[in-house]
């Protein structure tokens, strides 16, 4: 199921999308979109898609000034980020559940790394081809960077688009500081690719060594830094479920008393998703993707 939903973040309405699964939700995770990318971005949505395969439920949001979001991205910052992080956190727990899981694509890697210690409830955090540092963005202004200096802002073009970048933005960059890592006190999983084009893979080094346990390294091999293929998205997604059950507390299901040897059948809202109970297990049945089911269990 798809929701959009608005959320306040500092005297801004943010635009979110809500993705749940058909089955109990296992837990909520927030995701973090890469630097002036939007919610909607390929990567964000395929492994947000792949999540709610595995049961969870994944909320992510356009930041202030991008995608459908108000506000002027010229005045945000990365602080102005994590405020919105926390925003979205804030929001998730009052109207649905808080989130135990944090994922950040990119500079949202770095976003979340630098709030996570502000959520009690967050478990666990994932970041995907992150910067050690939140100044690393600012080598894509460098052409332009004595005018912003000077001048206090400059058009900038990223990507297909143009953005206009204050100075007050590379102010704030430089300004943060990596201390928060060693001091996360969270299951951390670093994911990054060695030819990563935008964000060396030395960076997810230096993430990997300031971090404390528990702490785990994948290599994303031949991945570029936006995930452009849907297989390595998928794999990303997968990796996620499989670690973060390790952390994640599951609400406890009900489930009915059934005598030894039978078994209960009952169907999900969904065309092939069915919940199976005997009188020592619980399992989801389901058809695969290609047959029209979602793939959240064996075929029944």
């Amino acid at each position: 199921m798809r929701e959009k939903v608005e959320f306040p973040s500092e005297g801004h309405k943010l635009a979110g999308l809500l993705e749940t699964p058909d089955q109990p939700v296992r837990a909520y995770v927030l995701f973090a979109h890469c630097f002036t990318c939007g919610k909607d971005i390929a990567a964000a949505s395929r492994i947000s898609r792949f999540l709610v395969q595995h049961g969870f439920a994944v909320f992510r949001f356009d930041f202030t000034g991008l995608g459908n979001s108000d506000g002027d991205f010229a005045n945000t910052n990365f602080s102005s980020n994590t405020q919105d992080l926390l925003s979205a956190a804030h929001f998730l727990e009052q109207h649905y559940q808080a989130p135990q899981l944090l994922i950040g694509h990119s500079l949202g890697g770095a976003a979340v790394l630098a709030m996570a210690a502000k959520l009690p409830q967050v478990k666990a955090v994932v970041t995907i081809g992150a910067p050690f540092e939140a100044s690393h963005v600012i080598h894509n202004f460098n052409a332009q960077l004595s005018t912003i200096e000077a001048s206090g802002q400059a058009k900038v073009s990223l990507g297909v688009r143009e953005f206009t970048i204050k100075k007050q933005f590379i102010d704030d960059l430089r300004s943060q500081t990596t201390e928060h890592i060693q001091s996360l006190n969270k299951a951390l999983l670093v994911m990054h690719s060695p030819v990563d084009l935008t964000v060396d893979i030395s960076d997810a080094e230096k993430i990997y060594r300031a971090a404390k346990h528990p702490k785990s390294f994948v290599s994303l091999d031949s991945s570029d830094h936006l995930l452009s293929k849907a297989i390595d998205s998928e794999y990303v997604a997968q990796t996620i479920s499989g670690w973060a059950s390790r952390y994640i507390s599951v609400p406890e299901t009900s489930r009915p008393t059934l005598a030894s040897g039978h078994v209960l059948v009952a169907e999900l809202d969904h065309k092939f998703q069915q919940d199976v109970f005997s009188d020592h297990h619980h399992w989801f049945a389901d058809e695969p993707i290609k047959m029209g089911g979602q793939n959240t269990g064996p075929d029944p």
